[in-house]
């Protein structure tokens, strides 16, 4: 079994009951999880049947023991997990959106003890010993200088042992604020793009990949998905292929959702469901957790033999991606099996009896 290691923060997410608003909630009854974008692509990777272990630092406390105890009950390898003396375990609130009202998100994250902690506080040869991928986000380096240093070093040890790094641009501008002189796009552009070199596998939407060409968002309508993925190939040629998730949102309850996988060297894209096909998603449970399932579906796809040719696995991707949108809270609790009935064309929905 291929073994898929993540790195980042987790976090408590503190989430409004139904889709009412901070101001109608609290005071009040909160609904507390635990998330975090590099957690949830091993926790979904994990569920599916794979062999994922996640990598980050956390307090020394019974909330952060808890925390502890739900990944490894999900089938997560914690032993790299830091258990530090100072820092915090970071929050983070939301109210989710309805109809044409977006969710909006409140970040209480800094002092976090990923936050915090240096690079070499790390065992680098025991976290990489026998892994085929290293995944990151764009959110954990957006959350302090030291983190971001942290992340760059993580590349390295991973790149020089040989192991592919797959990279979620998960671009987040409310949290890019680390160096005040700077403004948070710059930021995020300028330190991402000094990470690119060491990837083989990129994710994002077309605003992310746009972005990391140097292009404004939607300054590009026209040009093709796989024309853009191309191009990132150019600019860093480490990359041999990049996926996006494609998602036309008519609220924030109704989706289409697909997704594209491009292979730099054969020049060619497949697309899930199919190409120019979208799954209609009519009420969305829960929208928070829905690209990191799409990642994990596809590493998960890409390293279990009879899933990883692209056609299936792109198709495979989408489908994870479309039945986390059914699921409450950022973790996809959604078997290989579902996921194989959705991408054969089981889409009524019905009971299973």
């Amino acid at each position: 079994m291929t073994r898929v290691v993540t790195f980042g923060e987790i976090m408590g997410r503190m989430a409004t009951p139904g889709h009412q608003r901070f101001r109608q909630a609290m005071p009040g009854t909160l609904q507390v999880t635990f998330a975090g974008a590099e957690a949830s692509v091993a926790a979904s990777i994990a569920y599916l049947g794979g062999d994922a272990a996640f990598v980050t630092a956390l307090p020394d406390h019974a909330i952060a023991d808890a925390c502890v105890a739900d990944l490894r009950s999900l089938g997560l390898d914690t032993r790299f997990i830091l258990r530090t003396p100072s820092g915090r375990l970071g929050l983070y609130f939301l109210e989710a959106g309805a109809n044409q009202r977006p969710s909006n998100v409140v970040y209480d994250r800094g002092e976090s003890s990923v936050a915090i902690t240096p690079a070499d506080a790390y065992d680098w040869d025991a976290i990489f010993r026998d892994v085929a991928w290293f995944v990151i986000s764009g959110i954990t380096p957006a959350i302090s200088r030291n983190a971001a240093e942290v992340t760059e070093v993580a590349l390295r040890e991973a790149s020089d042992r040989g192991v592919r790094v797959a990279f979620d641009m998960n671009y987040r501008g409310k949290l890019w604020r680390w160096d005040p002189s700077v403004p948070p796009r710059e930021l995020a552009m300028r330190t991402i793009r000094e990470l690119m070199p060491r990837v083989d596998l990129f994710v994002g939407g077309r605003e992310d990949i746009e972005a990391v060409l140097g292009f404004e968002p939607g300054s590009n309508p026209d040009t093709p998905s796989e024309q853009l993925a191309h191009a990132v190939g150019d600019q860093f040629p480490r990359v041999t292929r990049v996926a996006m998730t494609i998602r036309h949102s008519p609220s924030a309850t109704e989706n289409r959702y697909g997704g594209m996988l491009y292979d730099r060297q054969a020049e060619r894209a497949w697309f899930g469901p199919g190409e120019g096909e979208f799954y209609p998603i009519a009420r969305i449970v829960d929208r928070i957790g829905t690209g990191d399932a799409f990642t994990a579906g596809l590493l998960f796809a890409l390293t279990t033999p009879g899933l990883d040719e692209p056609q299936t696995a792109i198709r495979f991707a989408a489908a994870a991606g479309c039945l986390a949108h059914s699921i409450e809270g950022d973790f996809n609790f959604t078997r290989r099996d579902e996921v194989e009935a959705l991408m054969t064309g089981d889409r009524s929905g019905r009971v299973n009896r």
